[in-house]
């Protein structure tokens, strides 16, 4: 690999330094790319293969893992729920977001630059930015409705067929929004750093430019993490109230326990809690190093490499792989009829068969809205 790299770095020497890392893009997209990538040097040859290799490993594990998750979900009776409509509207939303943004990526980092033209270009950004800002809201209706049914119980108004779809429809006309607006002069949808993908123009300094990530921020990232850190708070707190009204009257009782089997024995706040953490912690790695580097773009807090460009992309991506495991996986009824379709995954454990209130708690709304029925 050593013999491949060496050579590309040893003519930019030789050019006295004077190759860039724009010097591959194509003419036509030369008014697109910022002044600021003019001061750097090739990417090392060695980055663009990590970085392909590693999309279309990611590409195919999203597209797999949510094909599956919208196939069972749909196609079983049980799970045809009103809650479930969200979780199959993120899976949606994930296998289109990998199945638009993996191939391209992976044929650019090939030839090490974008290829496909300007007008692609933005389309490319655009369907990015789309399928981005359903997921992080549908993510966030996920939780309300969690919190709606554990939180508020049999005071909460049900979430209907109807109720979800409208929810969805929001969600998608909220994205297009977003999305639209730098066709329209809001910012505008230009190559990143690494020439190989497109986003948003954090590097412009007009206000004009500036509003909108600053907005965008506000809208799709600030709100719906804190939503869902607040919805997830008040479910730990409810559940924790529960699995205490359950001891004290078993204790009344002079039993050991209300529950109906022992062979779990990990209390369901502590398994919720570990659910909600890993929620949110996926979340907040997902987005957060693209919102630090829109932000530091826009106020010049700091140099933006075209190497730190690719972590923004490769982070923000990989957010569709581990979707389908946090949101279908962890669901007992989704594991269940995954194995029943096919046995060979051998994803369903010996608790599945039970129920109770640690099982319908930690599946999330749609099994929990059964148990409060």
């Amino acid at each position: 690999m050593a013999a491949f790299v060496e050579p590309h770095f040893d003519a930019w020497q030789a050019a006295g330094g004077n190759m860039t890392v724009v010097d591959k893009v194509p003419p036509e997209m030369l008014h697109m790319i910022h002044p600021h990538w003019n001061q750097f040097p090739p990417m090392n040859p060695l980055w663009h293969s990590i970085l392909g290799f590693a999309i279309f490993v990611l590409g195919m594990v999203s597209m797999i893992g949510n094909g599956f998750v919208m196939s069972i979900f749909t196609g079983t009776p049980s799970l045809r729920t009103p809650s479930n409509l969200l979780v199959v509207n993120l899976a949606f939303s994930d296998f289109l977001m990998m199945f638009t943004m993996g191939p391209p990526m992976v044929i650019n980092c090939w030839h090490e630059t974008w290829v496909f033209g300007p007008f692609a270009c933005e389309v490319y950004a655009c369907l990015g930015s789309l399928f981005g800002c359903a997921s992080i809201w549908t993510m966030t209706m996920i939780a309300f409705d969690r919190y709606n049914v554990i939180v508020k119980g049999l005071a909460a108004k049900p979430l209907t067929n109807n109720g979800a779809m409208l929810r969805i429809l929001g969600i998608w006309a909220f994205a297009l929004f977003w999305t639209l607006a730098p066709f329209f002069g809001w910012n505008r949808y230009v190559p990143e750093g690494n020439m190989t993908a497109c986003g948003t123009d954090y590097l412009t300094q007009t206000w004009l430019s500036r509003s909108y990530i600053i907005i965008y921020a506000i809208f799709v990232y600030w709100t719906p993490l804190l939503t869902i850190i607040y919805s997830y708070t008040f479910i730990l707190k409810a559940v924790a109230a529960h699995e205490a009204q359950m001891r004290e009257q078993a204790k009344k009782m002079n039993v050991a326990s209300l529950r109906s089997s022992e062979a779990n024995q990990t209390s369901a706040e502590i398994k919720l809690a570990k659910v909600a953490l890993v929620t949110i912690s996926l979340w907040f790695m997902a987005w957060t190093p693209y919102l630090v580097i829109n932000f530091t773009g826009i106020f010049k807090a700091a140099p933006i490499s075209p190497l730190a460009t690719i972590w923004g992309s490769l982070f923000a991506k990989a957010n569709a792989v581990y979707n389908p495991i946090v949101y279908g996986i962890s669901h007992p009824k989704y594991r269940a009829a995954l194995y029943q379709r096919h046995p060979w995954l051998s994803c369903q454990d010996s608790q599945d068969n039970h129920s109770g209130d640690n099982q319908s708690t930690v599946s999330g709304a749609t099994t929990a809205t059964e148990e409060k029925a």
